[in-house]
């Protein structure tokens, strides 16, 4: 699905709904900011989500939201704003900026969100860029969650990893190339 989003000229941001008792898929979405530059591919899933008629659909509360890359300000206000009381992803902001060349995250985050300190005026570049646990939902890095296991599991889910890692650079790449022609703000 994100390949062809990419493909279309896309970023290559997705997301899928889970349902917690049996981690079926619910929805899955990708990416579709050539459609609508707030289509992210959490906002997209969240869309499709809440299209299933109400009484197909199960509860928020009763789903894991599963985010290829760690939500944007606006990805993070729809997760919360629609109910989720979880996420999961796994490329963080860092990677997105460092292996995807897309550094939006960490910037709309620090210069929108970040208030300096009352006492030296400036913001403390270790401050994370919002709470991971509060009153609506806590979120999972499933790369440090990996980092927690015994080493048998662990090697065995960064073998995929490094393998998922490599699909996406592979995105990234065709991405990068192709950016700009679509007139996405933010390309």
């Amino acid at each position: 699905m994100t390949a062809k989003g990419v493909a279309h000229g896309n970023k290559l941001f997705g997301a899928a709904i889970l349902k917690k008792s049996d981690l079926s898929v619910v929805v899955a979405e990708t990416n579709n900011e050539i459609e609508n530059p707030l289509w992210h591919g959490e906002m997209h899933a969240i869309k499709r989500f809440f299209e299933i008629p109400e009484d197909q659909r199960p509860a928020t509360r009763d789903c894991l939201f599963l985010a290829t890359h760690e939500p944007c300000s606006l990805c993070l206000s729809g997760i919360t704003w629609s109910g989720f009381d979880n996420f999961y992803y796994l490329f963080s902001h860092q990677d997105s900026r460092d292996s995807f060349a897309i550094p939006y995250d960490i910037q709309i985050l620090k210069a929108v969100y970040a208030v300096p300190e009352p006492e030296t005026g400036t913001v403390s570049p270790q401050r994370d860029l919002y709470n991971r646990r509060n009153d609506f939902w806590s979120s999972h890095g499933i790369q440090d969650m990996i980092a927690g296991l015994d080493r048998s599991s662990r090697e065995a889910l960064m073998a995929r990893i490094d393998d998922i890692n490599a699909l996406y650079a592979d995105l990234s790449d065709r991405y990068q190339k192709d950016k700009g022609a679509k007139g996405i703000p933010l390309a």
